[in-house]
């Protein structure tokens, strides 16, 4: 009776224990929405004015409201976002437009200035009156002169002259091009029909274009009302226009460090005095041993094959405009010499369709994991289930066919005012349009549909509401769900409150849910495999999902630091970004303990290329999304490196690295479940794998890394417009950087060349279905729940 009572009192210390780690996430997650919807309401109360009218000081109109607007619609129609950046964020092969277009304002005013004072030619000053010059037109673009009474802007003689001066630029640079990237007559349409929305452009599109980045220029260096920092905190840097790091951006780079080695402490200490890490169901030399020949398999799981097939298709796709990119950066025009190449896909063109097809070929893989793993947890297969999975399948080709060519005449100007619905809607990582964004969403809900259908008497069977099946189910609601913040911009929207919800997607959807997800179909798969207990794997995801969502839902502020938000995201968004640190180290510790269960198994277990790219996830998530991202979440650092190339290296190491290699992972762990036995060759996986994580190392600290450094030490000692220019890529030891990169690109290819042949040549050596619609699976013990 003592034992007895001895181990009920155990487990009921355990019950408690897990429902503790359930209210704590419950509550880590109300806070954390409640910061960022709060934050949400200081962006959108503070952001810069767009001014009914932007006046002289004697009344005359110089620009309006609706041709400010008219030129956010004109930038994103012709996707410019994916070749240059507007206040930081977008592609790195043009200039940042907010720099350049500061620089030709500050240095117009400085002409304007010297000629009224001293008839001269700023250049021609002495260094004395050069000074004089300087302090005056800094004190005159600092002055904030927004009457919101009357939503007008009045702007001064040499502010006027400043605005032509950008105007001028810009015509010269989208009618001759930018002797870079920009192909001449870029923008062909000069006048749109009358009555139409400001947002479709109508009027001339350059002046429009030239108003949108000159609006950009002067929030940026104009002070907030009642305050001593600008719209964007200061940013970019550049001391003739006042732009110098803020005493925040010092401050809070520290403190973040600090708190972050505090929590470092703390954290580490209750994972281990609770042991709070997956356990091993197995004891020393009783590994589990599993036949392959043995396991169930049903036709929507068979399915799956040619979805694991696609995906390998557009990952070599993908692949290889990325290698189209990167050429781009020695050869700006053409491809050795082929200039139809560039004529057909340019630059930004290319950039949309990388990134596009990375989201959709990780996408794919993870819904096809999805699908495979409903039956397991369901224990059958519903009726009709392989009918829709072959509808979301077909659907998913539409949607990649259907938004790649919108995408191609959105931004080449062959749609006219339809740039938003059918083409490219001009966001990064948002570039498909409107109607292709709502197939999207729909797949996304069939899929979710297919996976409660076949996990719907699991859910039944488990009593505990938050166990691991309803966890996965959780988290797969949160694939769709999070999505749905896309349609909260639209072609009107403030460029602030715009990027303000396209980081819900990019963060949130994409660095934030998809983590979420593939933490808890890590501990499914490890529990499904029987290497680890249901319980310690229940309350180890509790306590990782606690640490991601609490971190990380806050530590989207660093994407709000400079980009016209409230101060108040730089103390918020560097301490959280921080700490999401160490959730990532937690992972590769358990990373650590899933290679010793892969060595324990020895020359049979099956499982070994899930693994492998198991551990890969797990060492660049550390590395990649960890380390990397660290670095340039500091306030001080990214004030001179926001949008410079140390930006696609953690970019890169992070979104290959972590996502593309588990999408690997549920690859590689479904076809070797439907492959026959005999026909697989872990050879294969394992040559796919070296070559995958070789490439992109050498991608990242051979090339990226090095040259993101050079940038920044180019920001530091010329502003940061010059780190940005054409002229810095041309520089010798910029371009031998550049070029090496074929190296590492090559090798990389080339495990994704031989990952589309594996995959496609599964196809023609699948098993055979050995359980029809209905009829029920050997019974697992997902939804039991252990004392």
């Amino acid at each position: 009776m003592e034992i007895q009572h001895g181990t009920s009192t155990k487990a009921v210390v355990k019950k408690n224990r897990n429902s503790l780690l359930k209210s704590v996430l419950i509550i880590t997650l109300l806070l954390s929405f409640t910061v960022l919807l709060t934050g949400g309401y200081w962006i959108f109360k503070d952001m810069a004015p767009r001014p009914f009218e932007v006046t002289g000081e004697k009344g005359e109109v110089i620009l309006t409201k609706e041709s400010i607007m008219g030129g956010q619609a004109v930038f994103q129609k012709y996707g410019l976002m994916d070749y240059g950046t507007v206040l930081g964020h977008g592609s790195y092969m043009g200039p940042d437009y907010t720099a350049e277009a500061l620089k030709i304002y500050t240095d117009g005013m400085h002409d304007f200035k010297a000629q009224e004072k001293y008839s001269k030619d700023f250049k021609e000053l002495s260094g004395d009156e050069q000074t004089i010059i300087r302090d005056n037109v800094m004190k005159e673009m600092r002055e904030n002169r927004y009457v919101p009474d009357t939503d007008k802007l009045v702007l001064t003689d040499a502010q006027i002259y400043g605005h032509e001066k950008v105007r001028e630029f810009y015509h010269t640079i989208f009618t001759e091009g930018d002797q870079w990237g920009l192909k001449p007559g870029l923008i062909q349409e000069k006048h749109m029909p009358d009555g139409e929305r400001a947002w479709v452009s109508k009027g001339d599109q350059i002046k429009q274009i030239a108003d949108f980045f000159f609006w950009t220029a002067w929030l940026s260096s104009t002070e907030r009302p009642n305050d001593d920092i600008t719209y964007t905190n200061n940013w970019p840097y550049y001391e003739d226009a006042g732009n110098t790091m803020s005493f925040s951006a010092i401050w809070w780079s520290g403190a973040s460090v600090t708190i972050l080695i505090l929590f470092v402490g703390l954290i580490l200490f209750v994972f281990y005095r609770y042991h709070l890490g997956m356990q091993e169901a197995y004891t020393a030399g009783n590994f589990p041993k599993i036949d392959l020949r043995n396991l169930p398999l049903t036709s929507s799981q068979l399915k799956t094959g040619k979805y694991f097939a696609v995906v390998s298709v557009l990952f070599f796709v993908q692949a290889m405009f990325g290698a189209l990119l990167a050429h781009y950066y020695i050869e700006p025009d053409s491809f050795f010499g082929m200039k139809w190449v560039h004529d057909i896909l340019p630059f930004n063109i290319t950039k949309g369709f990388h990134l596009q097809l990375a989201i959709f070929w990780i996408a794919t893989a993870w819904l096809g994991m999805g699908i495979f793993i409903a039956p397991l947890v369901g224990g059958h297969e519903p009726k009709r289930q392989g009918l829709l999975v072959d509808i979301l399948f077909w659907a998913l080709v539409v949607l990649v066919a259907g938004s790649m060519i919108g995408q191609w005449l959105g931004a080449n100007g062959y749609l006219g005012n339809n740039w938003f619905l059918l083409g490219h809607q001009g966001w990064e990582y948002l570039e498909l349009g409107r109607i292709w964004q709502f197939i999207l969403a729909s797949g996304m809900l069939i899929w979710l549909f297919i996976v409660f259908r076949g996990i719907k008497s699991g859910l039944k069977r488990e009593s505990d509401k938050g166990g691991l099946i309803h966890l996965l189910f959780y988290s797969a609601i949160a694939v769709p769900a999070f999505y749905f913040f896309a349609f909260m911009i639209n072609p009107g929207t403030h460029y602030t409150f715009a990027d303000y919800w396209r980081w819900w997607i990019i963060h949130l959807w994409v660095e934030g849910i998809f983590e979420v997800f593939a933490v808890v179909v890590i501990g499914f798969l490890m529990v499904q495999m029987k290497l680890v207990t249901k319980k310690s794997t229940i309350k180890a995801l509790y306590f990782q999902l606690i640490l991601l969502m609490g971190a990380g839902v806050i530590g989207i502020g660093h994407h709000y630091y400079y980009n016209g938000s409230s101060e108040v995201w730089i103390a918020l968004g560097s301490v959280f970004s921080a700490l999401e640190v160490i959730p990532l180290t937690l992972l590769i510790l358990e990373a650590y303990e899933q290679y010793k269960m892969m060595r324990d198994g020895g020359v049979d277990f099956p499982y070994k290329g899930t693994f492998w790219f198991l551990i890969s996830v797990a060492i660049w998530n550390l590395v990649g999304a960890g380390v990397l991202g660290f670095l340039i979440n500091l306030p001080a650092v990214s004030f001179l490196e926001h949008g410079q190339f140390l930006t696609p290296a953690h970019g890169h190491a992070a979104m290959m690295g972590v996502y593309g290699m588990f999408a690997g992972a549920v690859l590689i762990y479904s076809l070797r479940n439907i492959v026959k036995p005999e026909k697989w060759s872990d050879r294969w996986v394992k040559f796919i794998v070296i070559m995958l994580n070789v490439g992109l190392a050498g991608m990242v600290f051979l090339s990226l890394l090095p040259v993101g450094y050079l940038q920044l030490k180019e920001a530091y000692f010329n502003g940061y417009a010059a780190s940005r220019s054409s002229q810095f890529l041309q520089q010798e030891s910029v371009e031998m950087l550049l070029t090496l990169r074929a190296i590492p690109d090559t090798i990389f290819l080339i495990g994704v060349a031989a990952l589309a042949i594996f995959s496609v040549k599964a196809l023609f050596n699948l098993r055979k279905v050995t359980h029809k619609e209905e009829e029920q699976l050997p019974v697992n013990d997902l939804a039991v729940d252990e004392d």
